[in-house]
Order: C-alpha cells, then sequence, then structure tokens
C-alpha cells in the first residue's frame, strides 16, 4: 500500500502546515466535517469511496484484467459488504492520503496509513488495521539475531536510494557498508544474488518479493526496531463512520480474518499482529 507510505505523506503534511496559518486550517477542518459523508447517508447513496494506492502490491495494485487487487481490497470489499454497499476504490498516491479526505474525495483511506500526530490534526483514525515493522530481512547465511550485530563492515546492507531509512542507517549502523538500488524489488533481488547481506526496512511490505526466489531461504529477525500501527484513516469529527469501523474491526481481528487475508497476499504471518481488544 514507497519510501515509506508514512514518511512521503509526513512531508506532505510538514509542507501543509508550514504555508497555511492555523486559522485557515481550522477553517479547512471544519468545512470538512460539515461536507464528510456521515455512516447514514454512506448507506444512503449505496457506495463507500475507498482511498487505496495503485502501485503498492499486494497491499493494493492493477492486476491482469485492470482491477483493484489486494489485502486493501479484499478489507475495503469487506467493509462494504457490512455496510450493505458497493466499494468504489479511487486510486491515492502516499502524498494525496490525508488531502484527499480532508477535501471530501474519499470517505475513508487504506494503503498503511500510520497513525501520527501531524495527520491526528487534520484527520481521525480508527483502531489499528495492521502493522509495519522495521526489522531485519536477510537469508540463513547470516547468523545474527539482533539488528545491531549489522554493525560491522562485513556486512552490506541493501535499500532503495532515496529511502529516509539510508540516512538512519548510517547514523546507526555506521560501519556496515551500503548498496543503493533503484526499487523495492531490487532490494531482495540483491541479497538472493549475494550482492548484499540484509534489508532493514518496514520488511512487511518486502516480504512478497522473496516468492521470486523460493531456493534462497530467507530470515526475518524477531528484533525489531520499531513498530508502527496504521488504521483507516476517516474524515475530523466523523465519529459515526470511524466507530462504525471500530466494531467491524474487532470482528474481523477477533475472527482472524485480517491475519489470514495478510498472509495470503504476503506469503507469511504479519511481523507483529494486531491483538484484538474489546475496548476503544
Amino acid at each position: 500500500m514507497p519510501a515509506t507510505p508514512a514518511e512521503e505523506d509526513d512531508f506532505m503534511l510538514r509542507k501543509l502546515l508550514s504555508i497555511a496559518s492555523a486559522a485557515l486550517i481550522g477553517g479547512v477542518m471544519l468545512a470538512q466535517t460539515a461536507d464528510a459523508r456521515t455512516l447514514d447517508q454512506i448507506i444512503q447513496a449505496g457506495t463507500i469511496r475507498i482511498g487505496v494506492n495503485p502501485n503498492f502490491p499486494p497491499m493494493s495494485s492493477y492486476g491482469k484484467t485492470n482491477e483493484f487487487e489486494g489485502f486493501d481490497i479484499d478489507v475495503g470489499n469487506k467493509i462494504a459488504t457490512a455496510l450493505g454497499v458497493k466499494a468504489e476504490f479511487v486510486p491515492t498516491e502516499t502524498a494525496q492520503r490525508v488531502p484527499y479526505l480532508v477535501a471530501d474525495q474519499i470517505d475513508i483511506s487504506l494503503g498503511a496509513l500510520t497513525r501520527s500526530a501531524e495527520r491526528a490534526k487534520l484527520i481521525d483514525f480508527t483502531v489499528p488495521l495492521h502493522t509495519e515493522s522495521m526489522a531485519v530481512l536477510t537469508t540463513d547465511k547470516n547468523k545474527a539475531e539482533k539488528w545491531t550485530d549489522f554493525n560491522s563492515d562485513q556486512f552490506t546492507l541493501v535499500n532503495m536510494r532515496g529511502n529516509w531509512s539510508v540516512d538512519f542507517l548510517k547514523e546507526k549502523l555506521p560501519n556496515a557498508k551500503v548498496l543503493l538500488v533503484e526499487t523495492n524489488a531490487d532490494t531482495v533481488r540483491a541479497i538472493a544474488q549475494g550482492r548484499g547481506d540484509a534489508l532493514i526496512e518496514n520488511v512487511d511490505f518486502f516480504l512478497a518479493f522473496t516468492k521470486s526466489y523460493p531456493d534462497i531461504k530467507w530470515r526475518t529477525l524477531n528484533d525489531t526496531i520499531f513498530v508502527n500501527y496504521d488504521a483507516i484513516g476517516v474524515s475530523k469529527g466523523n465519529d459515526g463512520l470511524r466507530q462504525f469501523l471500530n466494531v467491524l474491526l474487532y470482528d474481523l481481528h477477533s475472527s482472524n480474518y485480517v491475519n489470514d487475508t495478510w498472509q495470503k497476499w504476503y506469503g507469511q504471518p504479519m511481523l507483529k499482529p494486531i491483538v484484538a481488544n474489546p475496548y476503544f
């Protein structure tokens, strides 16, 4: 559902907040609350507009028949079914997620939307839908058990040019060698080919690429650097819709639907699954 989804959107929000006065933002938020479709209006309209990233497989992307497919699409259709309406998937690039909610172009936003204080000034969040964990993806050739074990010149860390994590790792693991490549798929390919030893990133979004190299014995270390909690975004103050989604998400987590759907698309379980919590 990228450099990551969180960082690109945070940049857009910081830019928005730097050029708009507090009064102007307050006015936008008030207008948004008034314009956003309520739960009843969505049901009466018979459709729910769901923002999904068109270039984020297997979270969401156009499939062989030019129709959307992926984890977010299955979840979006599940939400629509629970509402008794049709899902209308709106292509929403990473940096467009919050602005589209503010402008009432979509009713909810998926696309690995990490909760943050900056975003919470402009939109509201449901309880978490899934996590994204910064951890280590490597192979059985490396016996390291902690991410800090890679702070050595005997290891080459692979990353995509321009990713925020490049500077993070240079600061935290200064002794490791670095190989920069052009795409996320290239990072996994470089490790499979032996040109690099490990990827340290939000590894959940990279695991699908490992299926292209079934002969490699991949390892994901349980020693996470941090875990982000990604929720469904809704318009500011749209509490009826948000509360409905919270109740539904509890059911989807309790029934293991979310975890089963994640494994269907990513090929293995979420590194740090969400535990259903009835108190929200």
